[in-house]
């Protein structure tokens, strides 16, 4: 059974939002219309409104991760290349921003973000990654891909989030790192465009890869099970809660995943990984994001015949922020 194609509007006529899980692309997400008891006043709504814009860049040679971040007083932005037969990151980009003036988030996937800090420029759009950092760059466009999923529920300690996902995009481009250049063509992209008002402090553990007709999404933590989901051929899958097993603190250390409802478990193996503890006494992030690959089994429903998942490259993610 397909999900439920997405509202035109998050918030509904009547202030309420259009909580669960659809197919397609949302137009407005207008936290200022909700209607108690969803509403916040505005300067709570200043502090808590957090969004995001990510895309992830996977070919057999790299992996590369583009993302630009609104917490509502401030932003920040973060790129990288991972070399994954060298096993390690080759370029890295970390920047906080000033409010304001370096990062312009979009209010819907379907626009560009933008975030800029001296010689510094980054343009995520909704086929498109162009890049300029010290050191390397990336073009990047990408088209057709899975169902794009909308997810839409009341996180743990704030009052409504909203993420739109997709991925299994056909790639294409060139990263550039010092003299080197390396062709993305062929890859494939996906992406994360994430909307909400958030608690103040947010945790998450997130899983994440994808390849022509086959990914996923999993998620524990502040948004439960609302944005879980199987991404095989033309299906969009939603999966139930997901259960991490990892050693955290250990980026090198192995983790398993599996779904309550029998439809994933899955072995993931690090080639390496990023890492940050930042604490700004008013913020705080720690995270260890480790790159790798993920075998095991998928299923489309319960009685399906497991479908074998090998060499999936993607991230696992163990974060904490105080935002």
């Amino acid at each position: 059974m397909r999900l439920p194609i997405a509202p035109q509007r998050v918030v509904d006529a009547s202030g309420q939002p259009c909580i669960g899980r659809f197919e397609g692309l949302a137009r407005s997400f207008d936290w200022p219309a909700l209607a108690p008891p969803h509403a916040r006043g505005a300067f709570w709504r200043r502090f808590h409104h957090k969004r995001w814009h990510y895309v992830a860049l996977s070919t057999s040679d790299l992996f590369c991760a583009v993302a630009i971040v609104d917490v509502g007083w401030t932003n920040t932005a973060f790129a990288y290349v991972f070399d994954r037969r060298a096993r390690r990151l080759v370029a890295e980009f970390s920047q906080d921003g000033l409010p304001g003036l370096t990062a312009a988030l979009a209010n819907r996937a379907q626009d560009c973000s933008r975030f800029r800090f001296l010689n510094n420029d980054i343009e995520i759009g909704p086929g498109h990654v162009r890049l300029r950092c010290k050191g390397f760059s990336i073009d990047a466009s990408f088209s057709g891909g899975a169902p794009v999923l909308l997810a839409v529920g009341v996180p743990a300690g704030g009052a409504v989030h909203a993420t739109q996902k997709s991925g299994g995009l056909a790639l294409q481009g060139t990263v550039r790192v010092g003299t080197g250049s390396h062709s993305l063509d062929g890859g494939c992209a996906s992406y994360d465009y994430s909307n909400g008002l958030l608690a103040r402090e947010t945790a998450w553990r997130w899983a994440s890869a994808h390849a022509p007709g086959l990914g996923f999404n999993l998620q524990a933590g502040y948004f439960g099970a609302n944005e879980n989901a199987l991404w095989i051929g033309a299906r969009l899958v939603p999966l139930g809660p997901a259960v991490f097993d990892y050693t955290p603190g250990d980026a090198g250390a192995p983790w398993h995943m599996r779904t309550e409802d029998g439809l994933l478990d899955l072995h993931f193996t690090p080639e390496g990984a990023r890492s940050k503890d930042k604490n700004l006494i008013v913020a705080a992030s720690r995270y260890v994001q480790p790159i790798g690959v993920f075998n095991g089994w998928v299923k489309l429903d319960a009685d399906a015949e497991p479908l074998r998942v090998a060499g999936l490259a993607g991230v696992t993610e163990d974060h904490l922020s105080r935002w």
